[in-house]
């Protein structure tokens, strides 16, 4: 995890780490299962709003991350993915146009 990672998650109050006597940030071990929480929140589509409103609903358990489902958080999944298959639509269109135009004599 980058510095500049941590540093952005700690900017959006997602992590709040310990502060050593010279300033400097100490993370714990619950700050490294937390970030590892955020990042697997992330990679799945949501931001760090969404991150924010549902990382208490986050579980680290020996098979990863996963999210237990808060209120709220479902219709915010149903929505993410929503939003992820009419980008996906979308998408096979333009391939579809690219297709034709190589295609064209």
């Amino acid at each position: 995890m980058s510095a500049r990672a941590l540093r952005h998650y700690e900017d959006r109050g997602l992590l709040v780490p310990g502060r050593t006597g010279g300033g400097y940030r100490e993370y714990a071990d619950t700050d490294v299962a937390r970030v590892a929480q955020i990042t697997a929140m992330i990679s799945a589509g949501l931001n760090t709003a969404t991150v924010g409103r549902y990382l208490g609903c986050a579980r680290t358990g020996e098979h990863g991350t996963s999210l237990e489902l808060c209120p709220g958080l479902s219709a915010e999944l149903v929505a993410i993915g929503e939003r992820l298959e009419a980008r996906l639509a979308e998408l096979r269109d333009q391939q579809a146009r690219l297709r034709e135009l190589a295609s064209a004599d």
